[in-house]
């Protein structure tokens, strides 16, 4: 499957500034219905081998420099990925949410970052990235929302998540005691 380099996707409803939550962020440019196709999320499409190496020196970078590496990657099939750092993507800088207003739909190979309720205009758009629990300590969330895990987990992983933080608790109680 190749692509050649996407044009920028321009959407009349998102605008990008900066964010409290990160950075820069993705913003209601007017009143969002429910339902609405905001962004396409778009970028290069590389094999799941690629995705891989790609995230795992990504993750690296991020390791010893905070602010630099970030992994754009999003599955896009069994077989491919959206490598969506590229410049011609913004919909990259929209920012994670424990309590998103968006969410994310993959359909016939196309990425959409859609709204899962009406976003009235100047909001910041989130979505939940989707996370497993691999390497969850590299991804601290900066949400605000008062039900904030703490950590950039998808949603589905907070019970497991939840498990390991008494469970680490315990453990650090033992030793200092």
């Amino acid at each position: 499957m190749t692509r050649e380099k996407q044009k920028t996707k321009k959407s009349k409803w998102i605008v990008f500034k900066s964010s409290k939550i990160h950075s820069k962020g993705g913003f209601a440019a007017r009143d969002i219905p429910k339902k609405t196709k905001i962004i396409e999320y778009i970028g290069r499409v590389i094999s799941k081998e690629e995705a891989e190496d790609l995230a795992a020196m990504e993750l690296k970078k991020h390791r010893k420099d905070k602010e630099k590496g970030a992994v754009y990657i999003f599955e896009l099939n069994k077989k491919y990925d959206i490598d969506g750092n590229v410049s011609w993507n913004p919909a990259r800088l929209i920012n994670h949410s424990c309590l998103p207003n968006a969410k994310v739909e993959i359909k016939n190979d196309r990425i959409w970052i859609i709204s899962r309720k009406k976003i009235k205009k100047g909001e910041e758009i989130t979505y939940d990235y989707g996370y497993d629990l691999e390497n969850w300590k590299d991804h601290p969330c900066r949400c605000g929302n008062k039900n904030c895990i703490g950590y950039i987990i998808s949603r589905d992983e907070w019970t497991k998540f939840k498990k390991i933080k008494i469970k680490l608790g315990k453990k650090k109680k033992k030793r200092s005691q």
